[in-house]
Formats: C-alpha cells, sequence, structure tokens
C-alpha cells in the first residue's frame, strides 16, 4: 500500500469519491447484516453487541489485503476508455437497487450490482470492447464459489456436526456452539470485509486513476481507511429486515447450525479472497444457510422467502446495468 497524498481535486472527481462512499456506506448497511444475521436469530449475541462487532472485523477485514480490489479496479472495465461518469452511474445504480430491496427485507449482492453497474455504464460509453475478460471470468468463478461451495460447506458441516455431536445432550450442544458462533459470526464479519469491503476499494482507487491523481492503478492506505471506516459507519446502522428475512424466516436455526452456516460460507469467502475473486457475500451465507436447513429436510426451508431472495438476486444484474447504462447515456448526450 502507497501511503502518500493525493494531489488536486476537481469538483467532479469530489462528487464521485463522495458516491463511491455511499455506496460503500450501503454496503455496510445492506450487505454487513449477513454476517451477523445467524448469530442474532440464534440468540447467542443481542443484535447491538452483534453490530459492534460486524463493525470492527469489517473494518479489519478491509484492511487484510488488495487482491479483490485490484480485480474490480482493473479488472472488469478499461479504465483507459471510461469516464467519472461511468463511475458515478454505476454507484447511483447500486445504492438505488440496494435501498429499495433493502426495504423489503431483501438481501441483495453489492458485488453483482457494482459490476453490472460498471458494465452497464462502460457499454454506454465505449462499447462491448470496454469489458476485459479476465475479470469477469472471476466474477463468474465467484458465482460458482458463492452458490455452490456456499450451499456444501453449510450442508457437510453440518452434517459433520450431527455425526459427532448426534447423541449429546440438546442444553451442553446449545452451550458448546453458543460459544463457538462468536468465533464463526466474527470470522463472517472479517471475510466480508476482506472481499465486499475491498470492492470499494478499488472503485475509490479507480476513480482516483481517471481523475489524474494516481497515475496507475494502486491502493494509497488512505484510501483503504477511508472505505474501511465508511463501511463500519454503515454497518453500525443495522439492517434490521435483513437480519429478520435470513436468519429468522428462511430457515429457523438452532446454535451449531449458525456455527455451520457461518464457518462454511466464511471460509469460502477467504478463500476467495486470497486469489482477488470478487464473490458475493450475500450468496455465500444465503445458500449455506439453505445447505443447513436441507440436512433436516426440505420442509426445514421455508422456500416460498428462498424465492423472494433468488428473485432479487437475478433481477440485480439487470436493473443495476440498465440504470447505469441509462444514466451513462444521458449524461453523454447532455454534457
Amino acid at each position: 500500500m502507497e501511503c502518500s497524498l493525493p494531489g488536486e481535486f476537481t469538483l467532479g472527481l469530489i462528487a464521485v469519491l463522495a458516491l463511491v462512499l455511499a455506496a460503500e456506506f450501503v454496503n455496510g448497511w445492506t450487505d454487513a447484516p449477513n454476517a451477523i444475521a445467524t448469530v442474532v436469530s440464534t440468540r447467542v449475541l443481542s443484535p447491538r453487541r452483534a453490530i459492534v462487532m460486524a463493525t470492527i472485523l469489517n473494518i479489519a477485514g478491509a484492511f487484510s489485503g488488495t487482491a479483490v480490489a485490484a480485480t474490480i479496479g482493473t479488472g472488469i472495465v478499461d479504465a483507459s476508455v471510461i469516464n467519472l461518469t461511468t463511475v458515478a452511474a454505476a454507484m447511483i445504480a447500486l445504492v438505488f437497487w440496494s435501498t429499495f430491496a433493502a426495504r423489503f427485507g431483501l438481501p441483495t449482492s453489492e458485488s453483482h450490482a457494482l459490476v453490472a453497474g460498471l458494465a452497464g455504464a462502460g457499454l454506454a460509453v465505449a462499447g462491448p470492447a470496454v469489458l476485459l475478460w479476465e475479470g469477469w471470468e472471476k466474477v463468474i468463478i465467484g458465482l460458482a464459489f458463492s452458490t455452490f461451495l456456499g450451499f456444501l460447506g453449510g450442508w457437510g458441516l453440518t452434517i459433520a456436526i450431527n455425526k459427532v455431536f448426534g447423541h449429546s445432550h440438546r442444553s451442553g450442544m446449545r452451550e458448546i456452539f453458543g460459544k463457538l458462533q462468536l468465533l464463526s459470526a466474527a470470522f463472517m464479519a472479517f471475510g466480508h470485509g476482506s472481499n465486499d469491503g475491498q470492492k470499494f476499494i478499488g472503485v475509490f482507487a479507480l476513480a482516483l486513476v481517471i481523475g489524474g491523481i494516481l497515475p496507475t492503478f494502486q491502493v494509497p492506505l488512505y484510501v483503504v481507511v477511508l472505505c474501511s471506516v465508511m463501511m463500519g459507519i454503515g454497518t453500525s446502522t443495522g439492517g434490521w429486515r435483513i437480519i429478520r428475512t435470513m436468519g429468522m424466516r428462511m430457515v429457523k436455526l438452532e446454535p451449531y447450525q449458525g456455527f455451520a452456516a457461518e464457518t462454511g460460507a466464511a471460509s469460502v469467502i477467504q478463500a476467495a479472497s486470497i486469489f482477488g475473486i470478487p464473490l458475493s457475500t450475500t450468496h455465500t451465507i444465503n445458500t449455506s444457510i439453505m445447505g443447513v436447513g436441507t440436512v433436516k429436510g426440505f420442509s426445514a426451508v421455508r422456500w416460498g422467502v428462498v424465492r423472494q431472495v433468488v428473485l432479487a438476486w437475478i433481477l440485480t444484474f439487470p436493473i443495476c446495468g440498465a440504470i447505469s447504462w441509462g444514466i451513462a447515456t444521458v449524461s453523454l448526450r447532455v454534457f
């Protein structure tokens, strides 16, 4: 990380950077609740304590590396042919869609909203050539990671726990896994920061390159500080409807199930972060919870709620892409 301070800023660049920070705030507000939904629903932690823990560990996770930031900043769209309007359009689309979905308690993927927004605006400015296959390959791999490995992680860990502790008394299991779930929830919160937090760090750095502040893509220390703290502030505001949807409405969880869901999801997220793969923490923890629930039988999962969540996932790409494309197209004609 570089510690050098930035040079001169234009009003346009400042406005775009403010939009990136607003998107990072929304990320903390609407996506970070994924990290603590299970530990709150199993009553291992109170909502207030869970949010404090998630805020601290989200910030810590964002400091853990820059591999994902580099993928977002240099691998999704060609920075040499886009402008600040492109970045602004993507951020507006993300903030609008994520806030709209959150009002209905639906956990959307800020990861997919971000890449769809960048793609939509990039297409409006420079056409298909602006998209970089190497980065999109990682996005596709991330989709597989979050969907299939998330499900298998939660499912496999639950089966293993049942085999080892199958004859244990329920109160004893609750005490053991109540303590272990503190660790798994912390792991999940850290994982969210290490992957999702980095995405907006990458966009912030990309805007600095486009605005002429940075000569080449790099991640200055002040960018990490600004974005991670903004995400932490967003996390501290809650996101109670999303917590209720994931932790209470989709599957009724016991502490051992919450531990399995969080540990399975966080392991997948951490592995992806190491390799610079931007995946959806929302998809990962959601599918992990589904995997945990299906161990008891498919009837243990409220599939009506799952359908609503999956619909929000599916709509994220086209809606965010279309909104950012429209904003960028209008901006080009007006300005």
